[in-house]
């Protein structure tokens, strides 16, 4: 799978596996979808197994479960983390991607092609 993943992004989901509760097989689940500014949108969580339909994906040591429609978006993607004090959370840099205007949202990435997924919005499992 051709998917690159910068240092901060592989640091974040390094420590999102080892603290989110799943167990020493756990894996960052990952699924992308058509939309937002970059042409994708995502939501992620850390498993303790992959769900049904999803492929295990080892990416520059790092073990991600991936649906098949995810596998195909993320072909040819950067995975970045930035934290700054107006964003925090996985941001996508697709080449492939036509920049802002098509989803009618008034967000827009500050780099054509860049969109992002918030960590606000993340479960916390009971141990």
């Amino acid at each position: 799978m051709d998917l690159t993943i910068t240092p901060s992004a592989e640091k974040f989901i390094q420590r999102m596996v080892r603290f989110g509760g799943a167990g020493p097989d756990a894996g960052f689940r990952l699924v992308v979808s058509p939309g937002g500014c970059s042409g994708l949108a995502s939501e992620f969580s850390i498993e303790a197994a992959p769900l049904p339909g999803d492929a295990v994906v080892t990416v520059q040591g790092l073990k991600l479960f991936l649906p098949a429609e995810s596998r195909l978006l993320l072909q040819g993607v950067t995975m970045d983390f930035k934290d700054t004090p107006l964003q925090s959370g996985l941001v996508f840099i697709d080449p492939k991607a036509t920049g802002c205007g098509s989803c009618g949202s008034s967000v827009s990435a500050p780099v054509p092609g860049e969109g992002s997924a918030g960590i606000s919005g993340i479960p916390i499992k009971s141990v």
